[in-house]
Parts: C-alpha cells; sequence; structure tokens
C-alpha cells in the first residue's frame, strides 16, 4: 500500500531572470515500511523533494498526498500540526538548541500537542532508550559527539511516533563510525518498526541500505539497481 503517492508534480523558482524547475511533472509512489533512497547531483531537487513529503514546501503543480492528506493544499497552521504528528526531518546537521538538554531537544516537536508534560517526558525518554541516549538526557549538545547528536536528533525526529521519516544527508557530517550507526538506526527503525523512510544522499555505501534506490536529474526519477551490502 502506497504511503506517498506524487502525480504530476512540478516546482519551479525563480532566480532572477530566469526560472528554475528541479521537478518536472514527477509521478512517484512509495510503499509503506520502504527504505527509499534518493540521489542525484546537487541542485538536482531531492531536498526540493523532501520538502514537499514533510509538507514544508507545496508543488507549483500536481499532487502530494500522504497518508491520504494533500500536504500540497493544507493552510501552513493545519500542516504545521500534520507534520508534527506524522513526519520526522533529520537533517545534515543535528540542529540542536544549544542551550536545551537531549530530552529537551527531543520532547520539542511534542510542544504543538496537547499532551501533559509528564507525558511528554515519558515519551522522549522512551525515544532516547530507542537510539541508545537515554543516559545522555541531561547532557547539553557540547557535552555530546557528532555522532551522538545526530542520534539525538533521530530520537527527536520519531517522539510523536510518525509513519514517515525523511532525511536530508544524515551521515554527510558525521565520521565513518558514526555514519555507520546512524544508518544502522535507520534501518532498524525500517525493518523493526515499520517506518517509512526516505532519505537523500551522495554515498554510495549510505545507499546501499536502501531497499529501493532512485537517481533525481534534471527533474526526472530513474530507477537504480540496488547493490548488496
Amino acid at each position: 500500500m502506497s504511503l506517498i503517492e506524487l502525480r504530476g508534480v512540478t516546482r519551479r523558482y525563480t532566480k532572477g531572470e530566469h526560472t528554475v524547475a528541479p521537478l518536472v511533472d514527477v509521478d512517484l509512489d512509495i510503499e509503506a515500511g520502504e527504505f527509499f533512497v534518493l540521489l542525484g547531483p546537487s541542485g538536482s531537487g531531492k531536498t526540493t523533494l523532501l520538502n514537499l513529503l514533510a509538507g514544508i514546501d507545496r508543488p507549483d503543480g500536481g499532487s502530494v498526498v500522504v497518508g491520504g492528506t494533500d500536504v500540497g493544499a493544507g493552510r501552513s497552521k493545519d500542516l504545521a500540526r500534520w507534520r508534527a504528528a506524522h513526519v520526522g526531518y533529520v537533517f545534515q546537521r543535528a540542529n540542536l538548541v544549544p542551550v536545551l538538554t537531549a530530552q529537551e531537544n527531543v520532547e520539542m516537536p511534542l510542544w504543538l500537542t496537547d499532551l501533559p508534560a509528564k507525558e511528554r517526558s515519558r515519551r522522549a525518554a522512551l525515544a532516547l532508550s530507542a537510539v541508545g541516549l537515554l543516559e545522555r538526557a541531561a547532557h547539553l549538545p557540547k557535552q555530546l559527539s557528532g555522532g551522538q547528536e545526530q542520534r539525538v536528533a533521530i530520537a527527536r525526529a520519531i517522539v510523536a511516533d510518525p509513519e514517515l521519516i525523511v532525511a536530508d544527508e544524515p551521515t554527510g557530517s558525521l565520521d565513518g563510525e558514526s555514519a555507520e550507526a546512524v544508518l544502522r538506526l535507520l534501518a532498524r527503525l525500517c525493518t523493526e518498526r515499520g517506518k517509512t523512510i526516505v532519505m537523500v544522499t551522495h554515498d554510495q555505501h549510505a545507499a546501499s541500505y536502501g531497499t529501493r534506490l532512485v537517481r533525481l536529474e534534471k527533474g526526472q526519477l530513474t530507477a537504480v539497481e540496488v547493490a548488496p551490502r
């Protein structure tokens, strides 16, 4: 069953006197529980596609439907609440708030909900436990390694138990060992918890964790054979 359906999606940007269209009439289906990897050169529209899936950006044409919701048609306020409940976003850099503890950083998406403070704390602790960092809950970001920060960011992305996790070059700023730990964690979230992962990467090794690889170039998608790890 498709969790994500794109039909005729086009996105254009105006740069000075020129119009750039990273996505042109794109059709795409992503099944629930897939680890979908998007490859492509810089500027090819990979992050644009992620932002459309997360309801951060809107298409100029076509429809983006995630879990039955047309995320290109809602009001910004409604989309913010929908995104907090249904989408976890992992960036290349952890983007943790430096004055908040790991626990508080993970709780942030729940601040948009009506959950009481005790329940928010309980869910944040569960998410930190899932990424193996519960013992670091009281630590500030500056007290964590880069790999630990990114794992906290993943805990933040899963704290609301979303169906979809989108990851934009999540290992791009990490050393090899930390990157491997993050990739294994994402794979476990897919296989053990049934999360749908959509990951952008330039790294062929990172891409090998995907169950389906697609290249985006000149506004079009092309399937890529999955190389065994």
